[in-house]
């Protein structure tokens, strides 16, 4: 997320969303999901080995591309077990073409590591989630909120930008400062229920409506309460 221009107009970054406004977000984002969300694969699912392959998949990839393949993938690999016991070749060769392939090792290695010490079951504690190499905070809020319906807050690439336009605007603060605050505003708006769905809302949010580039205002849920609407030409052709 990259603010346009410092404002003094704007709200102090460390200010949270008051509880009124949190409430209309929330109102406002679920009844938008659930008309217009996203059926995805791993959508259908609480498996946590199931919910890591495609949040790992998804690291820097298109879901159009990541569907076909997770299919592949949790057919020859569907659990945790038999990924461990397969061939790093097998493995490698499955993944192809998504590039980056460091992300199949990981996950090789991370089969093997929750075979051998957890028996199997992938545990559903941050601490121990972030222990395993390549997985991040994002991951591991991931997989504990779609996998075990804990109450954790997400913040990938969309969720950001929809968190940072819609309750901070403008922000002359620090990239480092201004990521640790939206995991504060994102912790702020999560109900207590409906976790699933609020954070894919969130997501899809992001990749459907509030794009980086040339964002769908006129039909954006959050447009009467969102810091940035109407957008400034800066936002209708920057990446934001």
């Amino acid at each position: 997320v990259t603010p346009s221009s410092p404002s003094s107009a704007s709200d102090d970054p460390e200010t949270l969303p008051p509880p009124t406004l949190r409430r209309r977000f929330r109102r406002r984002l679920l009844s938008w999901y659930g008309r217009n969300g996203r059926d995805l694969p791993w959508r259908h699912t609480r498996d946590p080995y199931r919910i890591l392959v495609s949040e790992m998949m998804l690291q820097q990839t298109q879901v159009d591309r990541v569907i076909p393949k997770y299919e592949e993938w949790v057919r020859k690999f569907p659990t945790f077990r038999a990924l461990a016991k397969a061939r790093p070749a097998d493995v490698n060769r499955t993944w192809r073409p998504l590039g980056y392939n460091a992300r199949p090792r990981r996950l090789h290695a991370i089969a093997r590591e929750v075979v051998d010490r957890y028996d199997g079951a992938l545990p559903s504690d941050e601490v121990t989630l972030r222990s395993f190499a390549g997985i991040g905070a994002y991951t591991a809020a991931a997989v504990q909120s779609f996998a075990f319906g804990l109450r954790a807050p997400i913040v990938d690439t969309n969720v950001a930008r929809v968190l940072f336009r819609v309750f901070i605007g403008q922000s002359d603060r620090s990239s480092t400062t201004l990521q640790k605050h939206l995991w504060k505003v994102s912790a702020a708006v999560l109900p207590r229920r409906h976790v699933f769905d609020f954070n894919q809302a969130l997501m899809d949010l992001g990749a459907l409506v509030c794009v980086a580039r040339k964002p769908q205002c006129s039909v954006c849920p959050m447009s009467a309460i969102c810091q940035t609407y109407p957008p400034g030409p800066e936002l209708k052709t920057r990446n934001q």
